[in-house]
């Protein structure tokens, strides 16, 4: 199986003095998920938690909803390679999902094929929202969900921080993790696309039985681009918050499926582009009018 992290050298330069050394870095392989023995979508990624990787990617497509819809997952015996000196053995990038009788598999064609393995994926936006729309099995109700002060968000992104230890050794890595009404953490994975972080947590969700996320936050370590919204109004996820900007297209569907939506989030200042009727707001009002 691949590594979370490899070593490689360099060269380092440091207030005009050089050294040779060698540094961490993430590590970044494909993965490739098939439902049912067919080929659906290849994504890069830090090896592992592939399984809820690819579960929480079903989530997402809309395939999955429960873990006795899944009848196994397990990695492509066939998918090998051979090393330097003629040795076989199994790559582990190709994992296979066999979903339970009756269970619909995904089709390429349908849902105005709703992946989005990159934030370029082409498809307009009106038809992006109206797949999510007609495929997501929770509704976000906006007087449902967690109930949320402006300073248990400020303390996220410091929670999460602390929690990335292969962060701390590599500098390279997204994170999402899913908090409690009271800023506690639930769950946290990290990986080199930020998509797959959030298909990590969904996933494990998954095999837990614990679908929908209905008073769960999810936090990411980086931007709101319209794939995390997406993932998260699948999941049933009423709360997405992230430490950068989120973009037009992820406001929109946030505020069609009545998601909140926080952006900018960094010490005490924070931005709501929707949604803004799940946090409690008195305390930070009379503390502006003070």
């Amino acid at each position: 199986m691949g590594r979370i992290t490899e070593r490689r050298p360099m060269v380092r330069i440091r207030d005009g003095r050089v050294s040779e050394r060698a540094d961490t870095l993430v590590g970044e392989e494909p993965l490739e998920i098939r439902v049912n023995g067919r080929p659906l979508a290849v994504t890069m990624r830090t090896p592992g938690d592939d399984f809820a990787l690819a579960a929480g990617f079903l989530v997402s497509e809309g395939v999955l909803a429960s873990a006795d819809e899944v009848a196994r997952i397990a990695y492509c015996a066939g998918a090998t390679a051979a090393d330097g000196e003629g040795r076989v053995s199994n790559t582990y990038n190709v994992v296979d999902v066999r979903l339970s009788d009756g269970v619909e598999p995904p089709s390429l064609d349908g849902l105005e094929r709703n992946v989005y393995t990159t934030s370029s994926c082409g498809v307009c936006g009106k038809a992006s929202l109206d797949a999510v729309r007609t495929t997501a099995r929770w509704p976000l109700p906006l007087t449902g969900g967690p109930r949320l002060t402006p300073a248990v968000l400020a303390a996220l992104p410091d929670r999460l921080r602390a929690a990335q230890r292969v962060f701390e050794r590599t500098g390279g890595l997204h994170a999402a993790a899913l908090f409690d009404g009271e800023g506690t953490l639930l769950d946290v994975r990290e990986d080199v696309g930020r998509h797959n972080a959030v298909d990590k947590v969904v996933g494990r969700a998954l095999t837990r039985g614990a679908l929908p996320l209905s008073d769960a936050v999810l936090m990411v370590s980086g931007r709101a681009s319209f794939e995390l919204a997406q993932k998260a109004v699948m999941a049933g996820i009423p709360v997405l918050a992230a430490v950068s900007a989120p973009s037009s297209l992820a406001v929109d569907l946030a505020a069609d499926a009545g998601l909140t939506l926080v952006g900018f989030l960094r010490g005490t200042s924070m931005n709501v582009y929707a949604g803004a009727e799940r946090l409690v707001l008195a305390e930070a009002a009379a503390t502006a009018r003070s």
